[in-house]
Formats: structure tokens, sequence, C-alpha cells
């Protein structure tokens, strides 16, 4: 039996963590995570708590907590009482998390042109409505997989 070409689990997991990686750097120069500049730019949008920033970037409990744990001691965010639920609380901006997340969404956008500026002009937009279309349908929802699921092989060439 032979494989199908190109292995597309490789391609998209390879080119995925590429471009986290790219992201990764560029970010820390002005000292965000990747992480951080999500909760910034989806705090900034509309009061949301700590689950809601955590579901929309895919974060575990965890992870969200060290995330915005960062964001206080940088003085870049702030956890206060919801302003609709006095039960729940909200992450708040601050004025120098909102800068930081303007430079941030700058680089984050640089970081995604250059990718895309890698395929010819004429690709671009096929590229992005194929993606978009297999984010939205069938790659839309994980499967359900009591294996934890790793990075996919290196290629060896």
């Amino acid at each position: 039996m032979t494989a199908i070409e190109p292995d597309l689990s490789f391609l998209m997991d390879h080119t995925s963590h590429v471009l986290r990686t790219q992201m990764s750097a560029a970010l820390a120069e002005i000292g965000l995570t990747a992480r951080m500049h999500c909760v910034l730019v989806h705090a900034l949008e509309e009061e949301r708590t700590q689950i809601q920033l955590a579901e929309i970037g895919d974060m575990d409990k965890t992870t969200m907590v060290v995330t915005v744990d960062a964001l206080e001691q940088a003085g870049l965010a702030e956890r206060r009482p919801s302003s609709t639920d006095r039960r729940a609380r909200i992450i708040a901006v601050t004025e120098a998390g909102a800068r930081i997340a303007e430079q941030s969404q700058v680089i984050v956008d640089r970081v995604h042109g250059q990718a895309l500026a890698a395929l010819p002009e004429d690709e671009r937009e096929i590229f992005l409505r194929a993606m978009n279309r297999l984010a939205a349908g069938h790659l839309a929802t994980p499967a359900e997989n009591p294996q934890q699921i790793r990075r996919a092989r290196q290629r060896t060439k």
C-alpha cells in the first residue's frame, strides 16, 4: 500500500510549528508571548472572563492562570469584578496593556504578511479561502481521542 503524497499532516504541522516559532520570536522582542497577545487583544474587544478568554485562545485553565498572572505582573492587565455579573471576574487591560496590544498586533500582522508573501499573489486568496473552509468545515472539531496527540514526526531527507 502506498501513502498518499504529500503528507498533509506533516505539511500542516510543520508549517504551523514554524509560524509559531517565528511569531514567538517576533513577540518576544516586546516581552510578550502569543498567549499574552491573544488575551490582551480579545480582552480589549469586550468584557470577557478568564474562562471565555481561555476558550478563545484554546488554553487550559492552568495555562490561562499563568498567562494572566504574567500580564498582571507586567502591569498589562488585571482581574476585576464584572460590571454585569458580580460573581464573575473579568480580565481588564490596563492603558499600558492597550498600548502593547497595539504594538503586538502590528507584529502579528507583519509575521502573517511575511508568511503569505512567500506565496505568489494569485495563490494567497485561494490558500486562505481553502484554509478557512477546512477550519470551518471538516477540520473544525477535534475528534475525541483518549490518547494524547503529539507533534507529527519530522520528515527526513
